[in-house]
């Protein structure tokens, strides 16, 4: 099959997946991963992609990666960390704890254990937001203290992604030694980019480091303000490929440094007002669009910039290319009724025992750490049980790229992923007439 039909068979199921998401108020996720196992079990795209689709779903999930780095606010993360930490530590802590028991159990071997570990550990914060959304509760206390708490899970879990995989795919045993060297890239790593976001984009410094030639007087706002703002898309996902290209340096995945670079690219550096030299012409071009918006008020923002640019960049990590890298993945799995009949019974344990811990130690967490009350709690702990984007990076990681995984271990852990995603909207909507009652009447 020409590579070029491949992708334009795997865009008509994306946008099939779409409608399907829309009508089920579901992640379309799951539906990117169904397209890719019926494709491939009807026969209609092979087994083994060709190079352009595995490069290409590869750069999918760099710019999935970035985009959610993007969206976050990192003052926002900061100022909220101190009320949500316990509930993404716990929250994190038991579905890894549960994960790696069971998998140990099953498969005795540690690399195995771990990555399934890590693959059931981050939560699917945008599954959680739809499904708090279609029923009212998207501006809600709950919804602010899972997204923060969900935020925080998938950068601690970047941060042991990039720890364990080298260990794995080494092949050498977990030592003291190992765990020491890994954890010291991995310092080193989230130091630069630390420096990176802190001292080196920002443009208004001051103090000994403003008189640092180049440094002290340029930032990342006179790079996204080059010819009126034009080429801003460019710039920045330049920067997501080159701190990507500089995790790969320190033998982690390009997806943790595209997550990273996102993070430290903040809203106004789009601030192009600000940067010498630059013409004000967006108002001219763009009034009729953002005439009747109420948020644009901020003296010097150019919105069309960072609205523009935001757009292009949500555009090509959910619609365009990255929905290619899941749809991809589904098409690893190759049914076999077999290998489905025995690991059926392990997934349902796994998704028993994840659903059972993650409810438990999320919601106890948001109330004796959150100072939640318990209606609120339990539904942070339902909010909390998605899997969607880096569990499957962490699955892909490990089962395609670097062979860790036996089909068994990722057949098992989609099966669950699936029952965990499938669960979240359905227990929200259970639980919210209780939830309203429980505000309505101040308990």
């Amino acid at each position: 099959m020409h590579p070029l039909t491949h992708l334009a068979i795997i865009w008509a199921a994306v946008f099939v997946a779409v409608v399907a998401a829309k009508k089920t108020r579901l992640t379309p996720v799951l539906f990117f991963l169904f397209a890719g196992f019926a494709l491939v079990n009807l026969g209609i795209v092979p087994t083994e992609s060709d190079l352009f689709i595995r490069e290409f779903a590869e750069l999918g999930i760099i710019f999935i990666m970035f985009a959610l780095g993007f969206e976050e606010s990192p003052d926002n993360f900061l100022a909220s960390m101190k009320r949500s930490w316990g509930i993404a530590l716990f929250g994190a802590l038991g579905p890894f704890a549960i994960t790696y028991v069971i998998a140990d159990y099953i498969w005795n071997d540690i690399n195995v254990s771990l990555m399934c570990a890590l693959a059931m550990t981050a939560t699917a914060v945008s599954l959680t937001m739809v499904s708090l959304r279609s029923e009212g509760l998207q501006n809600s206390v709950v919804a602010t203290r899972v997204m923060t708490s969900a935020v925080i899970d998938d950068i601690g879990s970047l941060v042991a992604v990039a720890i364990v995989v080298p260990l794995a795919v080494g092949g050498e045993p977990l030592s003291m030694a190992g765990v020491a060297a890994a954890a010291g890239k991995a310092v080193a790593f989230f130091v630069i980019v630390t420096v990176v976001g802190g001292w080196v984009f920002p443009h208004r410094l001051r103090g000994w480091i403003s008189r640092v030639p180049l440094l002290g007087h340029y930032g990342m706002m006179h790079l996204l303000s080059f010819d009126e703002g034009r080429h801003a898309t460019i710039s920045i996902l330049l920067v997501a490929l080159v701190v990507g290209l500089l995790a790969s340096v320190f033998g982690f995945h390009p997806a943790v440094g595209a997550y990273m670079a996102g993070l430290i690219i903040k809203e106004e550096y789009f601030d192009i007002g600000d940067a010498p030299g630059i013409v004000q012409e967006a108002a001219s071009v763009t009034s009729n669009v953002y005439a009747e918006s109420k948020e644009i008020v901020k003296t010097g923002l150019t919105p069309s910039v960072y609205a523009e640019t935001k757009r292009i960049v949500d555009t090509a990590a959910f619609s365009l290319i990255g929905p290619v890298f899941f749809v991809d993945l589904g098409a690893k799995i190759v049914f076999d009724a077999d290998l489905f009949t025995s690991v059926l019974p392990y997934a349902v344990m796994l998704f028993a025992g994840l659903f059972f811990v993650q409810v438990s130690t999320a919601g106890l967490a948001a109330r004796y750490t959150g100072a939640m009350t318990w209606h609120q709690s339990l539904m942070i702990g339902f909010g909390m049980l998605g899997r969607a984007e880096l569990a499957f990076v962490v699955m892909d990681i490990a089962y395609v790229q670097n062979n860790i995984l036996p089909p068994e271990a990722f057949f098992t852990l989609m099966i669950a992923a699936f029952f965990l995603n499938i669960t979240v909207p359905i227990a929200i909507r259970w639980w919210r007439p209780y939830y309203i009652a429980a505000e309505a009447s101040g308990e």
